[in-house]
């Protein structure tokens, strides 16, 4: 009963297979393998984006921050929203890898940015000229930090606000496929055709052991993210253990159907916990994480029965009266099963 992150699950046994073969042998390092030929022709069919340059990394921190690098100077602004990823989650590695970008941060219920409320800090920055940070890029989170997801149309309304600046786009998908199934739409949708530049396309929590792709649809800016990504310590030199990860990962549409369960699942316990008298869900669930509260007691009798999640935020006291509610983040992996979700539920009803 393990809710704390998607991180936490193991890799599916397809991609343990899949490194094993590739351990089989030689293969020409530095991503020159015969597998990231076949991943990059094969993200180009799924995104219908044939001139889409594809690059694979090993950690999402990696990708967003190389992403943000190549989209705007040291002086520039990262419109982002204030739970973004990128504000909350990166350690500062956005404005370390850019050289000084300063992120932006834009209002917006459940961690959604509106296109009303970008506008506005569009037009706010680079108000004094040389004074301010200037114009730079938008990044998008999605899914988002607070288990939400933007539309297509969401995507393309941020892209528009964005574009009509002059300004590119960047969109985290650390949790990208998850998005896209409750989003119903096609990879190509969620992503260029909505007015997005680059692509941060996650695997690691959604079934990989550590494998990141960044799509980049404007050629152009692919020479400096290579350049960038070998003098940030980034460029495997085993690179075929990325290349077998994400390969296993687009096969046979892999990637969708772990979604979709991680996706299902999280769908089970957030209506499981709704259902509880006087809880409450914090945010809406579109995706795979769950932001409930309830009685204090459900959280000490799911604790003490072996569930691992957080509370959140994290400094919520265990002492005190038993009725009071406690907020917490529950997030649902490919691996989490029906018997987990009404294990969990059990406990913090109360029952056996």
């Amino acid at each position: 009963m393990n809710f704390a992150s998607d991180n936490t699950s193991a890799a599916t046994p397809e991609i343990m297979a899949a490194i094993t073969a590739a351990n089989e042998g030689a293969a020409m390092p530095y991503g020159k393998d015969p597998a990231m030929d076949r991943v990059r022709a094969k993200v180009r069919e799924i995104f219908e984006a044939p001139e889409a340059e594809v690059y694979l990394v090993a950690t999402g921190t990696a990708a967003n921050a190389l992403a943000c690098a190549i989209l705007t100077d040291p002086w520039g602004a990262i419109f982002c929203h204030r739970n973004a990823h990128i504000e909350e989650d990166e350690c500062g590695a956005p404005e370390f890898y850019t050289g000084g970008s300063k992120l932006v941060l834009v209002e917006g219920a459940h961690a959604r940015m509106t296109p009303d409320a970008l506008r506005r800090a569009i037009a706010f920055t680079g108000r004094s000229g040389v004074h301010n940070v200037q114009r730079g890029m938008v990044s998008i989170t999605n899914a988002t930090e607070h288990g939400t997801v933007y539309s297509a149309a969401e995507v393309a309304a941020l892209a528009a606000v964005a574009k009509g600046y002059g300004l590119p786009v960047h969109m985290d998908g650390a949790r990208f496929t998850n998005a896209l199934v409750a989003g119903n739409a096609s990879p190509a949708e969620m992503t260029w055709r909505a007015g997005v530049d680059v692509l941060s396309f996650g695997g690691t929590k959604n079934g990989c052991m550590g494998v990141e792709a960044v799509v980049i649809f404007d050629p152009k800016r692919a020479w400096e993210f290579e350049l960038r990504r070998k003098r940030g310590g980034h460029l495997f030199s085993k690179h075929r253990f990325l290349s077998a990860q994400m390969e296993a990962y687009l096969a046979e549409g892999l990637w969708l159907r772990l979604a979709r369960h991680a996706n299902a699942m999280a769908a089970r316990l957030s209506q499981g916990i709704a259902a509880l008298p006087g809880a409450a869900l914090d945010h809406p669930t579109e995706a795979n994480a769950v932001f409930a509260r309830f009685a204090r007691a459900g959280h000490r009798r799911a604790f003490d029965g072996g569930a691992t999640y957080y509370l959140w935020p994290f400094d919520q006291p265990m002492d005190g009266p038993d009725e009071d509610p406690l907020s917490a983040r529950l997030v649902a992996s490919w691996s989490t099963t029906e018997a987990d979700v009404d294990a969990l539920l059990g406990l913090i009803r109360g029952r056996d």
